[in-house]
């Protein structure tokens, strides 16, 4: 049976209930702790909002340390995208269940995703029942993108920063996620960080911030 998700988490820093719920995803050979450290930046603008960052499921299988959301040993389209298919339901009911202690409906949730974390994000948002407010997603790609074909359930607003001096992911996934994404009637916004490499950058923080808060009505 598998373990259920947590991590590190914060409430409003109003002091009040939670008005929206920002669940952050981490990448691979890291933890919730290290996504998590975006809070600080992001809370101010958003004082209503709780985060969490759970703890990806297993353990990174290419080193001693660190967590990982699906396996990296394989990286064919094929074993990537079982392997994201492995781990959603469990994420899925995690954000349920976030949602319901909290008395919110998916109108109120913000996924930010950084690598794999944004291929999870990418992959549940889309066939979640109802759209999330925003997805934000740092560094990733759409894996197998023509399964929504038959699978497309909602159509979430959806920014994508990469940089295009990343080493790990490559950047032309951001284009290529864009168009997929875009294929299906999807809203997609893309920024292309110049110098940057497998990493979020001042300026693209203040991006997703901004986005966050349009996305939640902060802003009229």
């Amino acid at each position: 049976m598998s373990t259920p998700l947590s991590g590190p988490a914060a409430e409003p820093l109003s002091g009040g209930p939670a008005h929206q719920l920002v669940i952050l995803l981490h990448g691979v050979g890291v933890d919730g702790s290290d996504l998590f450290g975006l809070v600080p930046y992001i809370a101010p603008a958003l004082p209503d909002a709780a985060f969490i960052a759970p703890d990806a499921p297993h353990a990174y299988d290419m080193a001693p340390f660190g967590r990982q959301w699906f396996s990296l040993a394989d990286r064919s389209n094929a074993a990537l995208a079982a392997g994201i298919r492995a781990t959603a339901p469990l994420l899925d009911a995690f954000i349920d269940s976030q949602l319901a202690a909290r008395g919110l409906e998916d109108q109120h949730l913000a996924l930010i995703g950084f690598s794999q974390g944004t291929m999870m994000s990418l992959h549940l948002g889309p066939r979640r029942a109802r759209p999330a407010a925003a997805i934000v997603g740092f560094s990733g790609a759409v894996v197998a993108p023509e399964a929504l074909a038959s699978e497309l359930a909602c159509r979430p607003r959806i920014l994508l920063i990469h940089g295009d001096s990343d080493e790990v992911v490559n950047p032309d996934c951001l284009p290529a996620a864009e168009a997929a994404l875009a294929s299906f009637g999807i809203p997609v916004i893309t920024e292309v960080r110049p110098g940057l490499g497998h990493g979020i950058d001042g300026p693209g923080l203040t991006l997703a911030t901004a986005f966050l808060r349009q996305s939640f009505g902060l802003d009229e």
